[in-house]
């Protein structure tokens, strides 16, 4: 079995037009959230072998607030290829991963980490499937597994949906 964790970057500033994208910071918001979800990695033992993030301000940012509370934290590697990526791109980076990796990560952005998502789910809880394909807000985690043993065994509607996080469902269910 594999396991493919996909994260989008936590709240960030907005965007203004002639301002470079790649630097947006996280806000106030932003930096809490990911705390949150490094925490809820670690307490339902989440830990990813590996993790491929964007280059990004917003992303570097959100791994290294994740890691604050995410134990073991792993190391991460920058690609650049996540910053700007399409469907096939996400799908050639989880498919380069080395097949002694369990659990592979990627963190970084919409529409592409979204699409992918939703390519690759083929079952798995209804509800959850429903919430993630109204949207994959900033912060949400999504946990796909797969019953195969190679990465490059990947293809559309291979995995199935394991369990979708999102800061606001963490603190729903703490309440």
């Amino acid at each position: 079995m594999r396991r493919l964790l996909i994260l989008r970057h936590a709240k960030t500033e907005p965007g203004e037009i002639g301002k470079d994208d790649r630097n947006r910071a996280l806000v106030d918001r932003g930096r809490r959230d990911a705390g949150q979800i490094g925490a809820y990695m670690t307490s339902h033992a989440l830990g990813p072998d590996r993790v491929v993030l964007s280059p990004a301000r917003r992303v570097q940012e959100t791994w290294k607030h994740l890691t604050e509370t995410l134990r073991p934290a792993p190391g991460a590697t920058t690609d650049e290829r996540v910053y700007e990526a399409t469907i096939h791109d996400i799908f050639g980076i989880v498919g380069e991963t080395p097949e002694s990796v369990r659990t592979m990560m990627v963190v970084g952005h919409n529409p592409s980490l979204h699409e992918a998502a939703l390519t690759l789910i083929a079952s798995g809880d209804i509800e959850a499937r429903e919430r993630l394909r109204e949207n994959l807000p900033t912060a949400g985690l999504i946990v796909i597994d797969f019953a195969f043993d190679n990465w490059r065994k990947l293809h559309p509607q291979s995995g199935r949906l394991e369990r979708f996080i999102t800061p606001k469902s963490i603190e729903a269910a703490t309440n």
